[in-house]
């Protein structure tokens, strides 16, 4: 007998949009809890974003799977009546609207709680629920740049007139969306554990800080030191040699050989065995003083190789290494599709299925599982509203009628 999924008969209620709650929700549904998303009646903005096929966002299939959609005018009167009904059903509600913008539609947590006393709820914001700052706008983006990491995402100055590049995803929200998750959970624990208090408990969670809370040393060196963490490039400023370096097929190939036997092994695999015993790279801190060098000798050695070629050598004398992947190599890499983690998705919307990625973390006991993709705008209105809220078909009717879903 198949067990349950880890977070079975756990109920979330989503109130957000674009990515920061629905990612956290995501995760959440990937591991068994049964999601309620609230939509407008337009539905979420992602379900605009990305590539389209026949006007259907490739995105939305994966970022709002293993969700029940439901629409619903938060607006009206009946429509949040409707939501507090919802959540007297729930566990948790995710939201990622401005702070006092749910208070504001008369959904604050007084109210909310009014409907399930001990009830979890995470806001998602970009400065967070309190301080000046709250109120100002922001989005992924403005939080990489508050937490210091668009700073950082850049050459060493003085190298490039270029703007700091963006991570390639968004990474902000989507951490944020991490946070909350662990938020949740733990909050959830501490509620249902057996010698648990019962209590609801709020979650703030800050685009800002999130993306703070992961940049290292940034804050210790500064205070101790005065010293601004720089951007360097493809290397690490605390260790090397660790790089992205070019091949002769024009490929990048990166190599982490930044402990004492693995730079032994590299030398020898580039019969620069003198490179040890040299003074200007014996231990790690004489070898982070002199890595623009060192990265020269490694790359003028790796432009010898095609990158295949070089991987196998890497491979053969166990040095960290692998071509910076796109797209294509995800799907191919035979380790992703031997755990799940590259899989076709049974889409109605699309012709044919979907490639997703897989559940975070693998849970071997109790997996977690893609159980649907993204649903279409409103597509489980009937089904909450009638099986979970115990509406007749002739109410729910009215309700279409009336605007409110």
């Amino acid at each position: 007998m198949k067990n349950a999924a880890i977070l079975d008969g756990v109920r979330i209620l989503e109130i957000g949009h674009f990515v920061a709650a629905p990612f956290c929700t995501r995760l959440l549904g990937d591991l068994g809890a049964d999601v309620i998303k609230i939509e407008p009646m337009a539905g979420d903005p992602v379900r605009q974003w990305g590539e389209a096929v026949d006007g259907h966002s490739l995105w939305w299939s994966m970022h709002g799977r293993n969700k029940r959609s439901m629409t619903l005018d938060l607006k009206l009167d009946k429509g949040r009546a409707i939501a507090l009904d919802l959540v007297s059903h729930c566990d948790a509600v995710v939201e990622n609207f401005r702070p006092g913008q749910l208070a504001r539609l008369g959904l604050g947590p007084n109210v909310l709680r009014k409907a399930k006393p001990d009830l979890v709820i995470a806001h998602i914001s970009g400065y967070g629920q309190t301080g000046p700052d709250r109120d100002r706008a922001a989005f992924g983006l403005i939080g990489e740049a508050v937490g210091g990491l668009r700073y950082l995402t850049n050459h060493p100055p003085g190298t490039t007139d270029l703007p700091p590049v963006r991570v390639g995803v968004s990474i902000g929200d989507s951490i944020a969306g991490l946070y909350a998750a662990f938020g949740v959970m733990s909050a959830l624990w501490q509620r249902d554990r057996r010698d648990g208090d019962g209590q609801g408990r709020t979650i703030d969670v800050a685009l800002s800080e999130s993306i703070l809370s992961m940049m290292e040393g940034m804050l210790p060196e500064y205070g101790a030191l005065g010293k601004i963490k720089q951007p360097t490039g493809g290397r690490i400023a605390t260790a090397a040699p660790t790089n992205a370096y070019m091949t002769r097929d024009g490929l990048w190939v990166l190599i982490g050989a930044n402990s004492e036997p693995l730079f032994a092994k590299l030398a020898r695999l580039m019969k620069r065995e003198d490179l040890v015993e040299a003074r200007d790279y014996q231990g790690n801190r004489a070898r982070v003083r002199n890595a623009a060098t060192l990265d020269a000798i490694i790359g003028e050695w790796t432009r010898r190789h095609d990158a295949m070629d070089l991987i196998a050598l890497l491979d053969s004398a166990d040095i960290p290494n692998s071509k910076a992947y796109t797209a294509e190599d995800c799907v191919k890499d035979r380790q992703y599709r031997a755990r799940g983690m590259v899989r076709e998705v049974s889409d109605p919307l699309f012709a044919k299925p979907v490639l997703q990625a897989g559940v975070v973390p693998h849970i071997a006991e109790t997996p977690g599982e893609v159980r649907w993709a993204g649903p279409r705008i409103g597509e489980h209105n009937e089904e909450i509203l009638g099986g979970l809220l115990g509406l007749t078909r002739s109410e729910i009717a009215q309700l279409r009628v009336e605007g409110v879903i």
